[in-house]
C-alpha cells in the first residue's frame, strides 16, 4: 500500500463494461488509461491544457517509462479514485507516483510510477519544460 503525499491530485473514475475483461475485472492495460486521464486533468487543474502547450509552445509530454504493481482487482461498476503525486521534477521530465483505489478506501488496487518527458513535437526531441510551467510545478512540490 502506498500513500502519496497529502497533496496528491485525484479524480473519480467509474468502471464500465468496456474497461473489463472476460472475467469482469478491469483489464490491466486500462489502468494506464486511467492514469493518463489523471495526469491530463492534473495539468488542466494547474491552468494548462495539452492542446495549448502543443499549439503555443510546440511541446508535448510523452511517456518514457511505466512500472505498475497490480495488487487487487477492480470490478464492473466500481467507483475508483485515481491519483498522482509528483515524485521528481527534472529539467525535461517528471516522475509521478500514481494509484488506483476504490472510492473511500486508502488501500491501493494498483500503484505505479510513470515518467514523462517534455518533447518538441515537430522533431520528437527532448526539450526543457517551459519555464512558466516549471515554476508552477516547483511550487507544487
Amino acid at each position: 500500500m502506498s500513500h502519496p503525499a497529502d497533496h496528491a491530485f485525484t479524480i473519480p473514475v467509474r468502471v464500465y463494461y468496456e474497461d473489463t475483461d472476460a472475467g469482469g475485472v478491469v483489464y490491466y492495460a486500462n489502468y494506464l488509461r486511467f492514469f493518463e486521464r489523471c495526469r491530463t486533468e492534473w495539468l488542466r487543474s494547474i491552468g494548462h491544457h495539452q492542446v495549448d502547450l502543443l499549439a503555443e509552445q510546440g511541446v508535448a509530454f510523452v511517456v518514457r517509462s511505466v512500472s505498475c504493481d497490480y495488487l487487487r482487482p477492480a470490478r464492473l461498476d466500481d467507483l475508483l479514485t485515481i491519483g498522482l503525486a509528483v515524485e521528481k521534477l527534472g529539467r525535461a521530465q517528471i516522475t509521478f507516483r500514481q494509484f488506483a483505489r476504490r472510492h473511500g478506501s486508502d488501500d491501493d488496487l494498483v500503484s505505479g510510477t510513470v515518467q514523462i518527458v517534455c518533447v518538441k513535437l515537430d522533431a520528437m526531441k527532448t526539450t526543457p519544460i517551459p519555464e512558466f510551467l516549471r515554476e508552477k510545478l516547483e511550487a507544487l512540490q
